[in-house]
């Protein structure tokens, strides 16, 4: 057999192809991509003559080094230095034979000790060149030796046989196996459901919402207590938004083709749009039937709006960048102002929630936060659509806060679109199709939303002028300067210290505007110590200080530059009668002022924590924290009175409409309209924001009644039945009617428990 042929054979035991170019057997240094610590027993020696004597030097080498380098010849074999896989097992070697790393670092060391073998170090013969396979470092029965004299290459080689094998067969476990990642177990249907249950009961979305409910329930008490009899602040008001959720609710079951013209203020049609109509809230309509129920759901509604707003604005200040505790304060201050409590019998008002959940919604749709800037990964179309709904939900609750809301969200709409005109150049794909469609179809909706809830209330103000509000109402219920700084009386805190300051206003009610001193104090700090940048804060400031200016109406240099200017030219601004509630959207950006220092502070514990040995703050510090949290929500305590329902009569379950309830009025009316909940009859009584000149005439006919006049009248506008509650005529002017006879008239008179009926 020929040198060539030896070390050609010699490669593998069983691969008799020649060696590749660059392989040691060529004299050359391995390509570096490629292992070459396998047993090589080819040198450069025996690829070139063949003798023994020419290995000699080869072999002294290995003897003096033992560190894996070869002979001059050969040239230096970088893999026996170690690579990380161990001296003398290379890639090659494990994809053929699968020889571990510590096999091929033994081989090594024996090749060292003999200082035999052809020329490098990766010699596993052992001393005798017969090749005795006592001495062979290979396993198994699958053992190649060669008893060329010349020791050249592929000695001991073996490809097939696997070198962890034991020596009785048996393949023990893989050592390395101790090193790897354990495999996931299988979860089954019954076991994933119940990790996800639990993840989500243990999210921070979940545990908000169940606090925001929590809190709502508490600082609202005792709503909850009788919410089948009694009614938050009065029984006027909340009567007539019971009513609307009832209508509502009612009239989706029955005629959904007349939900604008309602059951009050008979003969007038488009009655439904006579006030804000809390549409939004007509699914909650739909459970139960008679006023007990719907005081009920007017009392449960008044609870989950206020946890809505509390939630709402913590979801915004945390996706604008605030911590947990910053969020919080931005959620409590906004839903527990002190201001708030003289609005706790409008519904509508109190119902807000959905504009801070419906700008968080948006922002993190467009992947924008206040504290982190523009983030285009994070954009979400769903989120952004998401946001559009809640928008348009919220702007079916009422025009009183949403007509605002729409308008702002048509500012940024046109702010952005310049801002993109501006930058197409730079920036010519800024949102991605995806949500570049669903604020289209969003937009849409919301625009489609407004322009039909609209159109009854431009048809009430074209047929009754006098539902136009002027200047000179507006200047009316204008607070002054004076107004942002004092609570109204249902403040546990604050209202018998500011009893003398409600005096000096005219109408306390809409002018006692305090958002709270703890609010203002923190937020003058965000001023000056925040995670907000300079800017922003700025931006904020420059906010608060507008909305406050508009919240004055006609009391900030006569409202020239500010509320009038929207009052003339804004379309449905002149509806707008109490300029004192756009101290909703200062309340909103001092909480946000507020949440950016609160965070700060919070961050700079943490940091003082971190320097203590151990490292956690103390019980106090944690305390510390919840400060600002704390003096918020005591401001926010209060003493709302909750007066028990006028129970409703029993005829108003047994007489047919239309009928007449007297004696009639503004506050008087809208007990009335509850107790229509049971049958929902056709009736002249209503209340709402202004009195239709034909209600004004029929209550001037009917001080008379009974008598000729008055009962004709009432035949020709189409009333059957006419109702005289007793025990409410006193101190009117229907105070004595009883006592008139009824003889020639042709109507009958009926005792019906405390009320008497007159029959048209």
């Amino acid at each position: 057999m020929t040198t060539e042929q030896s070390g050609a054979t010699g490669r593998s035991g069983t691969d008799p192809r020649p060696a590749p170019e660059g392989s040691p057997a060529d004299g050359a240094e391995p390509a570096p991509d490629r292992a070459t610590g396998e047993v090589e027993s080819t040198s450069a020696a025996a690829g070139t003559s063949g003798s023994r004597a020419d290995s000699d030097a080869s072999a002294d080498a290995a003897d003096g080094d033992g560190d894996g380098k070869g002979s001059a010849g050969a040239g230096k074999d970088r893999d026996s230095a170690g690579d990380g896989d161990g001296d003398g097992d290379g890639g090659k070697s494990r994809r053929r034979s699968g020889r571990s790393g510590r096999d091929g670092r033994r081989k090594t060391a024996d090749a060292g000790k003999n200082g035999r073998g052809a020329t490098g170090p990766d010699q596993t013969t052992g001393p005798d060149q017969t090749g005795d396979p006592g001495s062979d470092r290979t396993t198994g029965t699958n053992k190649t030796t060669d008893t060329d004299p010349t020791g050249s290459a592929g000695t001991n080689k073996t490809s097939n046989t696997d070198q962890t094998a034991g020596t009785d067969g048996a393949e023990p476990a893989d050592p390395w196996t101790a090193f790897g990642p354990a495999p996931e177990p299988v979860l089954g249907r019954a076991r994933r459901t119940v990790r996800a249950v639990g993840r989500f009961l243990v999210h921070e979305w979940t545990l908000a919402a169940v606090a925001a409910l929590a809190l709502a329930a508490a600082m609202t008490w005792p709503t909850l207590r009788y919410p089948r009899y009694t009614l938050p602040q009065d029984h006027w008001d909340p009567s007539l938004q019971a009513w609307q959720m009832a209508w509502s609710g009612h009239i989706l079951r029955t005629d959904p083709a007349m939900l604008w013209h309602s059951n009050t203020f008979f003969p007038e049609n488009w009655s439904f749009a006579f006030s804000d109509t809390l549409l939004g809230y007509a699914p909650a309509g739909l459970l139960g039937v008679g006023p007990e129920h719907a005081v009920l759901r007017y009392n449960i509604m008044f609870v989950l709006a206020h946890a809505l707003a509390a939630f709402g604005a913590y979801a915004l200040a945390r996706q604008l960048g605030a911590g947990r505790i910053g969020g919080a304060v931005a959620g409590a201050g906004f839903a527990y102002a002190p201001w708030l409590l003289a609005q706790a019998g409008h519904l509508h008002i109190i119902s807000n929630g959905g504009i801070p959940l419906a700008l968080a919604m948006l922002a993190r749709g467009h992947g924008w936060s206040l504290r982190y800037g523009y983030r285009p990964r994070r954009r979400h179309a769903g989120w952004a659509l998401a946001g559009w709904l809640v928008a348009a939900w919220q702007l079916s609750l009422g025009f009183g806060i949403g007509l605002p809301f729409a308008y702002l969200l048509a500012g940024v709409v046109l702010v952005s679109a310049v801002l993109w005109f501006v930058r197409r150049r730079r920036v010519k794909r800024p949102f991605g199709r995806r949500l570049f469609l669903a604020d289209l179809f969003g937009g849409l909706v919301f625009a489609a939303v407004g322009g039909l809830l609209a159109i009854p209330f431009f048809k009430v103000a074209e047929l009754h002028p006098n539902a136009a509000r002027t200047l000179a109402e507006i200047q009316l219920y204008s607070p002054p300067a004076s107004g942002l700084f004092t609570a109204p009386g249902e403040s546990r805190v604050w209202g018998e210290l500011h009893e003398g300051a409600r005096a000096a206003l005219p109408w306390p009610p809409e002018m006692t505007l305090l958002p709270g001193f703890a609010l203002y104090a923190l937020a003058a700090g965000g001023l000056f110590f925040s995670v907000w940048r300079v800017r922003h804060r700025l931006f904020l400031l420059a906010g608060v200080l507008v909305t406050m200016a508009l919240a004055m109406g006609t009391r900030f240099l006569d409202g020239r530059f500010t509320y009038v200017p929207l009052f003339d030219y804004l379309p449905g601004w002149n509806g707008l009668r109490t300029p004192g509630r756009m101290m909703l959207w200062a309340t909103l950006l001092l909480g946000l002022l507020a949440a950016g220092a609160v965070t700060a502070f919070c961050a700079r514990v943490r940091e003082l924590a971190a320097e203590r040995v151990p490292p956690w703050p103390g019980p106090w510090l944690r305390l510390a924290t919840l400060l600002p949290l704390a003096l918020v929500l005591a401001e926010g305590l209060n003493v709302t009175p909750h007066p028990v329902v006028p129970q409703q009569p029993a005829v108003m379950r047994a007489v047919d409409g239309p009928l007449l309830v007297l004696p009639s009025s503004q506050n008087l009316d809208q007990p009335v309209m509850l107790w229509s909940t049971d049958r929902f009859q056709q009736m002249v009584n209503g209340g709402s924001g202004f009195t239709p000149a034909s209600q004004a005439r029929t209550r001037e006919a009917t001080v008379s009644f009974p008598d000729y006049a008055s009962v004709d009248y009432l035949r020709q506008i189409g009333v059957r039945n006419v109702v005289v509650l007793r025990d409410q005529l006193g101190g009117t002017p229907w105070e004595g009617m009883l006592d008139r006879p009824v003889e020639g008239l042709g109507v009958t008179r009926e005792q019906v428990g405390d009320a008497v009926v007159y029959r048209l």
